[in-house]
């Protein structure tokens, strides 16, 4: 069990990184799903319904890997990840927030 690689530290990530992974809904959708867990615990690329190929998923996971969003862990034949709640949350605080909020307003049309 390896983890991502070089330190993608969200305590350290350029703004234009991080907005621009959340620039994209899918990648939206995942760290709002990921944030919405309050346990944090470990998911699998695949327990996201996302209506992309795999590859495209894998593209996805990669760029919020690289803004510090998410911790990628591999496993040889299946990839985790968890959100990096803490980080985000010191480096840009209220962000989850308001993602959250975004989702929740998107879904009651107002």
């Amino acid at each position: 069990m390896t983890g991502s690689g070089p330190a993608e530290d969200a305590g350290n990530a350029d703004l234009g990184t991080v907005f621009r992974a959340l620039a994209d809904e899918h990648r939206r959708t995942v760290i709002v799903e990921l944030a919405a867990d309050g346990s944090d615990r470990e998911r699998t690329c695949n327990s996201f319904d996302l209506p992309v190929s795999k590859q495209t998923q894998t593209h996805h996971f990669r760029v919020l890997r690289e803004a510090g969003l998410i911790h990628e862990i591999n496993y040889g034949n299946r990839k985790g990840i968890r959100l990096r709640r803490a980080e985000i949350n010191r480096r840009l605080p209220g962000l989850l927030d308001l993602l959250a909020l975004e989702r929740r307003d998107t879904r009651t049309g107002e």
